[in-house]
């Protein structure tokens, strides 16, 4: 799905003109390798990979954040540039970076590693515990080249993460046992690949998902669909994010908690004082206790 069209391809444009000379490697305080990542939630997932080896930053930050409507400014185009390496969505999410990017800069880029056999791939790859996984192993290879002296620690965090990863794996296994084709609507599909990680059936209308994953409003016609849902009780939750909420996805919202629908608030980015692992885990549990 491409993402929601913001004033940030009016930011890109000016970026050329940001650029610096050189590229650093790593931190001039510390003499480690830094990494760069797009969103918080990204971050997170190279301080599991880093450990105490190497600097972590993110771009966009914060629960109360929509990551598409975030503006490249000077400070942020320095921090790619400078980078020993950046992570990042990929898949038209965060553009901007592509257009900061050297040809030689190393980088992840976690879209690419979707299978290419998906029918429908979604730009929300941060909830494809698959593809977070492959992420953290291509970061730890990546750095290993840079700074072999850490190189074995770096691969030996992956398998700690790994381990992690799969508790969250197994929150979305026990979903699928128990609750398979369950129909569920949500106000976006932020969460697409939870849900189908966990045998559940997205009844959401097309009209209705398409224009909130363009950041416009829905059809009355897409909206009557989805408030029929509710009303006849054809789902059994509904996932709301709460970053990108507005008059509609709030009356959908307020519809399901009227009718004792249970909501499960979905995000972009990490909610307070969470890392990536938590996030997910609760994320996957709060939706097992919704549909059961």
């Amino acid at each position: 799905m491409l993402a929601r069209v913001t004033g940030l391809a009016l930011t890109v444009v000016t970026i050329g003109t940001l650029v610096l000379a050189g590229c650093g490697h790593s931190s001039e305080r510390t003499g480690e390798p830094t990494v760069v990542a797009s969103t918080d939630v990204w971050a997170s997932v190279a301080k599991a990979v880093v450990g105490d080896h190497a600097t972590v930053s993110a771009l966009v930050s914060g629960a109360d954040t929509d990551p598409h409507s975030f503006e490249v400014s000077p400070a942020a185009a320095t921090k790619v540039q400078d980078a020993t390496v950046v992570v990042y969505n990929g898949g038209d999410y965060d553009p901007y970076v592509d257009k900061l990017l050297k040809d030689d800069k190393p980088r992840v880029n976690a879209y690419s590693l979707l299978p290419a056999d998906l029918p429908e791939p979604n730009e929300h790859v941060f909830y494809q515990l698959d593809v977070v996984s492959a992420v953290a192993d291509q970061l730890a290879d990546e750095l290993a080249k840079v700074d072999p002296e850490h190189g074995d620690a770096y691969h030996a965090n992956v398998k700690t993460f790994h381990k992690q990863l799969d508790s969250v794996k197994a929150v979305e296994q026990s979903i699928a046992t128990k609750h398979k084709g369950t129909a569920i609507l949500a106000t976006e599909p932020v969460a697409h690949y939870l849900v189908t990680g966990s045998g559940l059936v997205d009844l959401t209308p097309h009209g209705y998902a398409e224009a909130a994953e363009n950041g416009t409003d829905p059809a009355p016609a897409d909206i009557a669909a989805a408030m029929d849902l509710i009303t006849t009780k054809k789902v059994a939750a509904l996932l709301y994010n709460s970053q990108t909420a507005g008059p509609v996805s709030n009356r959908v919202k307020q519809a399901a908690e009227s009718h004792g629908i249970p909501v499960v608030t979905v995000t972009e980015t990490l909610p307070t004082g969470t890392d990536y692992i938590t996030w997910q885990q609760r994320t996957a549990e709060q939706l097992a206790a919704a549909v059961g």
